[in-house]
């Protein structure tokens, strides 16, 4: 909206021209995003606790967890007002990234509030079942890859890129609809999976995003996406200013999401970020660099999955509790050294990833 705003006055003030530049809205968009959050989110944090939204912990977890109960939850709506108010300040509201970007991290963070709702408000523990979520998943994520599949401009933005492979680019044809639809889906729920610990999903998701906006940026650019052999997409650079408002948003819901915990997330916050991840990789042709930065949320997905065929195939247990971090905890480490080493971690992974622009 702004942006329409300045275009206007441009006419006749040309300061107003330096907002053209993307990587001046960028940055805006990530301070309105971070500003909004901590100005509004202990508003949002006082009405969840009044409404006694709180969270409901697992019997069988880490006895440290016990006093977490309670806790506001539902969180991640402080998030996603963040990043809508942000986008619609300071986006470019032409560009069909930019909205198949923010509505995909909408759809998925309705999923995730009616997913809340049912076990916090109704006290239903099992929340939205699980065949109706992934279904609605699967409805908006197919919906999502249909649309960018059948309007696709150029091959190359449907082509699968390698990492660390300079020419080498495979063409998916119909096949990119099943890739993109399972990476969108599986970063959701890789997310959802990882949102166990007092800011362990959040830090991970803003340096995995601003990674993405790297790339969005990069590949935006004709000069820049020839001389790094990437896919180069006419007019998804636009999606770096939903990365800083992702970003900003993120670092002001982990102020207040820092242990101790004043408010968790929820599944309206994990799903839908996760998602907003899956779509960008999928729009900048960067889903194996997701795989590779966001290694955490493979990680945490892996062990459950393993966990559940160990146990259902030879009645064992690989870990002590699943995902992953819940193992680390009961093996000894606290929280704080678990979270903070996973952060390290998510740290040298999307330094990898963004390596592999040049090691190719």
């Amino acid at each position: 909206m702004l942006l329409w705003l300045a275009d206007f006055l441009s006419q006749y003030y040309r300061i107003f021209r330096v907002f053209d530049y993307l990587t001046l809205r960028t940055i805006l968009s990530a301070l309105t995003a971070l500003g909004f959050s901590l100005w509004f989110g202990p508003h949002i944090i006082r009405w969840l606790a009044s409404n006694q939204m709180g969270q409901q912990v697992r019997i069988e977890g880490p006895q440290s967890h016990y006093s977490k109960k309670g806790t506001p939850t539902m969180g991640g709506a402080i998030i996603l007002i963040a990043i809508t108010v942000a986008c619609l300040l300071w986006g470019n509201l032409t560009n069909r990234y930019f909205w198949v970007v923010l509505l995909v991290t909408l759809g998925f963070g309705l999923i995730g509030w009616v997913d809340d709702y049912r076990k916090i408000i109704k006290k239903n523990s099992k929340g939205l079942p699980g065949r109706w979520k992934y279904l609605f998943q699967s409805i908006i994520g197919l919906t999502a890859v249909c649309y960018l599949y059948f309007t696709a401009v150029t091959p190359q933005e449907t082509y699968l890129v390698l990492p660390f492979f300079k020419k080498i680019m495979i063409p998916l044809g119909v096949f990119y609809i099943v890739l993109s639809y399972f990476v969108i889906v599986g970063t959701s729920n890789a997310v959802n999976l990882t949102d166990g610990l007092d800011g362990l999903a959040i830090l991970p998701t803003v340096l995995v995003g601003g990674a993405l906006g790297v790339f969005a940026y990069l590949a935006g650019h004709s000069e820049f996406a020839n001389y790094l052999a990437i896919p180069h997409v006419f007019g998804v650079g636009e999606l770096c200013v939903f990365c800083g408002a992702l970003m900003g948003a993120g670092l002001g819901f982990l102020w207040f999401n820092a242990y101790p915990a004043q408010v968790f997330m929820g599944d309206v916050g994990s799903l839908a970020l996760g998602a907003a991840l899956g779509v960008l990789a999928v729009i900048v042709r960067q889903e194996i660099v997701l795989f590779i930065m966001g290694g955490v949320f493979v990680m945490e997905t892996i062990s459950v999955i393993l966990q559940v065929a160990s146990y259902k195939l030879t009645g064992q247990r690989i870990f002590k509790m699943a995902p992953i971090h819940h193992h680390f905890e009961l093996s000894g480490w606290p929280e704080p050294k678990v979270i903070v080493r996973f952060w390290i971690l998510t740290v040298i992974l999307v330094l990898i990833g963004l390596a592999t622009l040049k090691l190719r």
